[in-house]
């Protein structure tokens, strides 16, 4: 009984330990994001009152809350304290159903979202041609993406530059006349296609990403109810 005891207790530590690490990484990648100024420059509008970083913000307290929780995992495990594994047992099980909630409205608003997405980007051509530094910035984090992804302007392609086009036409310039993806327009031969489907692309990429941590963060979160249950059910036995 003992030996078995001693397994769990060990397994739970070493899991709570894994589990504090991913903490760390959620809470690492949340505040790069967060502050990544290229994101926020391409899916942000100046007069848009829909924030696109409520997401990340989620994100940041979620990895802060399971940093706690794997410390009072470990804690509990080693400690054999039943309070502690009381608590992380407690507080696991709340993120477990507030991820369900939460992957039930984003099924649901997924439709909601993606027309909030093509409001923004529809609203941000007019930014192309315009010259406040707010517009400037927009155009800078754009021009790197035309680059990155071989397309030009947002929706209608070169002309949603406007005047600005001379000023920024070498980020989606071809490096070949010849190629079928490009068109000439004002004098230079630049890409056909406009960047809202690339950068829609990107979006469901990164939504994919995190639909995939979320189910893995469960199975995990499962396997941490079990553990904690199973090792608090054998302290109060002894």
């Amino acid at each position: 009984m003992a030996g078995v005891s001693g397994c769990i207790k060990y397994s739970m530590f070493i899991f709570n330990f894994l589990f504090w690490l991913c903490g760390i990484l959620i809470l690492a990648i949340a505040i790069w994001v967060r502050v990544s100024k290229d994101g926020q420059e391409i899916l942000s509008s100046g007069d848009s009152s829909t924030n696109p970083y409520v997401a990340v913000n989620i994100l940041i307290a979620v990895g802060s809350i399971i940093m706690i929780l794997g410390f009072l995992g470990c804690c509990g495990a080693m400690r054999e304290s039943r309070c502690m594994l009381l608590l992380f047992f407690i507080g696991l099980l709340l993120i477990l159903l507030l991820q369900v909630a939460a992957g039930i409205l984003g099924a649901t608003f997924k439709s909601e979202s993606e027309r909030v997405l093509n409001e923004t980007l529809y609203e941000n051509i007019k930014l192309l041609s315009a010259a406040d530094n707010d517009a400037k910035a927009f155009q800078k984090a754009l021009a790197e993406f035309q680059e990155e992804f071989k397309c030009c302007g947002l929706v209608n392609g070169a002309a949603d530059w406007g005047n600005n086009f001379q000023q920024n036409f070498k980020s989606c310039e071809c490096l070949s006349s010849q190629d079928s993806a490009c068109t000439l327009y004002d004098g230079k031969y630049v890409y056909k296609q406009p960047c809202i489907s690339l950068i829609k692309e990107v979006v469901a990429k990164h939504i994919l990403i995190v639909i995939g941590i979320a189910f893995g963060l469960a199975v995990i979160e499962i396997l941490g109810l079990v553990f904690s249950m199973v090792l608090y059910c054998q302290i109060g036995n002894k």
